[in-house]
C-alpha cells in the first residue's frame, strides 16, 4: 500500500484553476519529485496534501485512509510534514525556539531531544547557530532550519517546496545531500523544486507539472535522458 495516494487532485483559486486532476504515488522510503516552471501548479499541489489550501475535486489518502477532509493538523499527527518555499521562520526567535515551534505535537521531552540530536547531526550549522536569531542566518542556514522544523514532529512523509531556491551553490549541494541521507534512511519524500536536474538526480519517480497538469512522468534517471524534459526543462 503507498504512503500517499493522489488521486484526480484539482485546486482552485477563485476563478483559477491551479491544479488539474493531479494524481501520484509514494511507497515508503521513495523520494518522488514534482518539477516544472513557475506557476505550474508544484507548490499548491503540496499545499493542498497538507490542507493548507482546500481541494476542489479528487482524494488524497495517507496510508490507505482519506485525508482530504481534515484539519492541517489532523494530518501533521497522520505522520505528514511541510518545509514550505519561502522558509517562513520567525526571524526574531532563536534558531532553537523555531526548530521547538515544529515540535508542538510531540509531547515526549526525550523524543523532542532526540530529533534535535539528529538535525544537528544531518545539519551541523543548525546546532553551532542554535542561539542565534533566525533572521541573522543567512539563506542557506534558515533552509537547514526549515527543514528541521519539518522533522521535529517526527514524519514519516517529508514534503520540501523549493528547498533550493535562492541558495547559493555550495550549500545547495549541502542540503541536497541532507536530502539524500534523510531518504536512506528510510523517509518517503515528495520534492518540488525548479531546479530539475536536482530533483531528478535525488528522485526514484517524478512527475513533470505544467499549467497544474501531469504532463510527463518517470524514473528520475530515465527523465534526465527524456528528449522533452531536456529541452523544457534543462535547457538542453
Amino acid at each position: 500500500m503507498p504512503m500517499l495516494e493522489v488521486e484526480k487532485l484539482s485546486v482552485h483559486y477563485r476563478q483559477l484553476e491551479a491544479v488539474r486532476s493531479v494524481g501520484f504515488r509514494v511507497h515508503k522510503g521513495e523520494l518522488v519529485a514534482l518539477i516544472g516552471s513557475n506557476g505550474a501548479g508544484k507548490s499548491s499541489t503540496l499545499k493542498a496534501i497538507a490542507g493548507l489550501v482546500p481541494s476542489s475535486a479528487g482524494v488524497i489518502r495517507v496510508d490507505g485512509q482519506e485525508v482530504q477532509r481534515l484539519a492541517p493538523e489532523q494530518r501533521v499527527l497522520r505522520g505528514v510534514a511541510l518545509s514550505p518555499e519561502g522558509r517562513r521562520l520567525f526571524g526574531r526567535m532563536t534558531v532553537l525556539e523555531n526548530l521547538l515551534i515544529g515540535a508542538h505535537t510531540v509531547k515526549s521531552h526525550h523524543e523532542r531531544e532526540q530529533t534535535l540530536k539528529q538535525i544537528y547531526e544531518l545539519f551541523p550549522r543548525v546546532h553551532e547557530r542554535r542561539s542565534q536569531l533566525a533572521g541573522s542566518l543567512s539563506g542557506g542556514e534558515q533552509q537547514m532550519v526549515a527543514i528541521g522544523r519539518a522533522l521535529m514532529v517526527r514524519p514519516r512523509l517529508l514534503m520540501l517546496d523549493e528547498p533550493s531556491l535562492g541558495i547559493a551553490p555550495k550549500v545547495v549541494a549541502e542540503i541536497a545531500d541532507a536530502i539524500r541521507r534523510l531518504n536512506q534512511q528510510g523517509m518517503s519524500i515528495v520534492l518540488v523544486e525548479q531546479n530539475a536536474r536536482l530533483a531528478l538526480r535525488l528522485a526514484h519517480n517524478a512527475y513533470a507539472l505544467e499549467h497544474g497538469e501531469v504532463v510527463k512522468s518517470g524514473k528520475g534517471e530515465e527523465l534526465l535522458d527524456d528528449p522533452f524534459v531536456r529541452k523544457a526543462y534543462l535547457g538542453v
